[in-house]
């Protein structure tokens, strides 16, 4: 039995489970998540940590080390790598193919966690995992003005539209980037240090002392509970001038009275810039199973409903989208299957009669040789002595189709 015989005989089978193919595949089309990137759970989680201003030395002897044998706990740690700079350090965890990551990312934060209170004092952590769609945006906008700074810009972007995008569906994240940040800075003068006979230590715990917040008691009023707190937090310029570094019989020394106190930025170590001018760059980042055409059309619809409340000035521009290579991808797949219907049809069509004039010479060449082959013979042989022959011919007319 060939091929064609059996696809004929199981013709209903066939078309059954071709129909249910193009039913699931349906299905699929309208259920399965849409995104750039596909959901693979790499077995990597990354640390970034960050001390402020220490040499590298430091970094790895006071953080990097400390932080390396605490998470060495953790099961199923197969390699640990790190890299230290001034200040700073990036440690980067593998583990397993097919282990949790989930359940290996709250066990590192527990770790990091414990070790934490060992570490100098300002350190921070942060635990990321290793996915596409945790480490590249699907969309991202510029702001810029001409009329508003960098630290307001800033503000803008930090304290109303980041609130605002983290609330849209699908939303993992958003980050700023660019700006200026606005900080108090305090230029001490040694010499002034000296003749006071103080040190930077002085200044710096005056500093620390005095901005502080913190509940000092409880005062029950009325089947209330209320708290006393002390507000030392430093609100102006002044105040900070004013701030005492040491009392006595000497007097009172001020920190105006050893240093030059000014409003300023903190020191910029990148810029960001779009079409020559200072901008402040948001990131959007989805969650693992988002629709990314989905939240990048959220994003677009809550940015357009907040547009009033900007100041006047501010410009908002979407400068990356990643929805539109997904969008151009589908409609690269949509063109080539109808390219592929549309030649299969053109190819079938030319086969047809091909097919049907072949079937009419044959026929034709078979009733041919049914004429030719319906001729009999028959040959009568007699004695030796007396041979004699007899034919007979007869002849079938052919049968007229």
């Amino acid at each position: 039995m060939t091929l064609a015989h059996w696809a004929a005989a199981h013709r209903r089978s066939i078309l059954f489970m071709l129909a249910t193919a193009t039913l699931a595949g349906v299905f699929g089309i309208f259920n399965l998540p849409v995104a750039l990137f596909p959901h693979i759970d790499f077995p990597r989680v990354s640390i970034s940590l960050d001390a402020g201003d220490r040499p590298t030395q430091r970094v790895v002897n006071e953080i990097t080390r400390p932080v390396e044998a605490a998470v060495k706990v953790v099961p199923g740690l197969r390699e640990v790598r790190s890299t230290t700079s001034r200040g700073s350090a990036q440690i980067d965890l593998n583990f397993t193919w097919g282990d949790d990551m989930d359940r290996k990312t709250l066990q590192v934060e527990s770790a990091l966690a414990r070790v934490l209170p060992s570490l100098p004092q300002g350190t921070h952590f942060e635990v990321r995992r290793m996915n596409p769609t945790a480490l590249y945006p699907v969309t991202s906008y510029s702001l810029i003005s001409k009329t508003i700074g960098q630290v307001d810009l800033r503000n803008i972007a930090l304290h109303e539209l980041v609130p605002l995008l983290s609330a849209v569906p699908g939303v993992a994240s958003v980050s700023v980037q660019g700006g200026a940040k606005r900080e108090y800075r305090v230029d001490v003068h040694p010499d002034l240090l000296v003749s006071y006979h103080l040190s930077f230590n002085d200044v710096v715990k005056a500093l620390s002392f005095s901005n502080i917040l913190q509940v000092v008691g409880r005062v029950k009023d009325q089947h209330k509970m209320l708290l006393a707190i002390s507000d030392t937090h430093i609100k102006s310029l002044d105040a900070i001038r004013h701030t005492i570094i040491r009392s006595g019989g000497d007097g009172i020394i001020e920190l105006g009275d050893v240093a030059t106190v000014k409003k300023d930025v903190a020191p910029q170590t990148s810029i960001i810039d779009e079409d020559g001018q200072p901008a402040v760059i948001l990131q959007v980042f989805q969650q693992p199973d988002g629709n990314t055409v989905q939240v990048v059309q959220n994003v677009a619809q809550a940015l357009a409903g907040f547009r009033d409340k900007i100041p006047q000035g501010v410009k908002i521009r979407n400068w990356y989208d990643q929805s539109q290579l997904v969008i151009e991808s589908a409609h690269s797949v949509r063109d080539a299957i109808f390219i592929g219907i549309g030649l299969a049809a053109l190819v079938a069509g030319r086969c047809r009669p091909t097919i049907r004039l072949g079937a009419r010479k044959a026929l034709r060449s078979g009733q041919t040789s049914m004429s030719v082959s319906s001729r009999v013979t028959l040959t009568i042989s007699g004695s030796t002595a007396g041979r004699r022959t007899t034919t007979a011919r007869a002849a079938t007319p052919p049968t007229t189709t």
